[in-house]
């Protein structure tokens, strides 16, 4: 079949524009990247090379900013994988009954959903005295059980939103035939809705990971050094003195080198997760 003029010209102006958009896609990357790139070079000059204006391209890269940041790393390091981990873990022992719940029974799903929801409309400077308060009289300012607990109650909703969406997927069928086996609403929890939820379940505790690896206000606020994870540890580079930008940078990149390794890996999930939390 010989191709008109009119083909041959949509066919080119198709040509163009996906050119285009290849070209602003990767334009719209590089924005994105560009200051993850500029931390990464920053953390290997000197501090006087990082300060200097204009900015020095050509240097000779140093590992001194990485030995001076690593003792108060490793601490930090582990107060934000227990406490991040820790969250996690809590949060989808409380928000995975209640989100099989919502979607088994959802004679007022929707009304419940829209008011955890609400929850996280409030700013959290708004909390953030209230909360204080409660957590002095109840001992646990600077401590992993008062983090854990704050970042469970951080990542609940969207716990209980992100697996409710996962769980109204399942056939209901699939819970009737259970039912008339003898099924117990236990079963019908343990045996069908987890194992069928599992992609769900990895990509929300990802999503949890995440926040609550990147979350600076509330642990600024609630700890001070025996809890203080990496995000107040980054902070401690600004002192009386000055910024130690070089130091800083270093900090930061061996801060975000894990969450970026395993997003990478989980990219899948991490994607799937964040579309079945858009669509519903």
């Amino acid at each position: 079949m010989t191709a008109t003029p009119f083909t041959r010209n949509v066919s080119d102006r198709h040509r163009v524009r996906n050119i285009l958009l290849t070209v602003l896609t990767y334009l719209l990357a590089a924005a994105f990247l560009f200051p993850l790139v500029w931390m990464f070079m920053a953390a290997f000059k000197t501090e006087a090379q990082a300060f200097a204006a204009p900015p020095v391209f050509s240097f000779m890269p140093i590992l001194d900013n990485f030995e001076r940041a690593l003792p108060g790393y490793l601490p930090a390091l582990k107060n934000s994988l227990i406490a991040a981990v820790g969250s996690t873990i809590l949060a989808f022992i409380l928000g995975l009954p209640a989100a099989f719940a919502l979607a088994v029974y959802p004679r007022r799903a929707q009304g419940i959903l829209t008011w955890m929801l609400s929850t996280k409309f409030m700013p959290a400077v708004g909390v953030i005295v209230p909360l204080f308060l409660l957590f002095r009289n109840m001992q646990l300012l600077d401590t992993l059980p008062g983090l854990i607990l704050m970042y469970t109650t951080m990542n609940l909703p969207l716990v209980v939103w992100m697996m409710h969406s996962y769980m109204t997927e399942i056939p209901f069928a699939i819970y009737e035939a259970a039912k008339v086996d003898g099924a117990t609403v236990g079963q019908e929890f343990f045996r069908i809705a987890l194992p069928l939820s599992t992609p769900g379940m990895a990509a929300t505790a990802l999503l949890c990971l995440i926040f609550a690896w990147n979350e600076v206000f509330f642990a600024l606020n609630l700890t001070s050094s025996n809890a203080a994870p990496l995000s107040v540890f980054i902070g401690s580079f600004k002192t009386s003195m000055g910024l130690f930008w070089a130091q800083l940078s270093a900090a930061a990149v061996l801060t975000v080198l894990p969450v970026l390794i395993f997003g990478w890996v989980a990219q899948r999930q991490l994607v799937r997760g964040l579309s079945f939390g858009a669509v519903k």
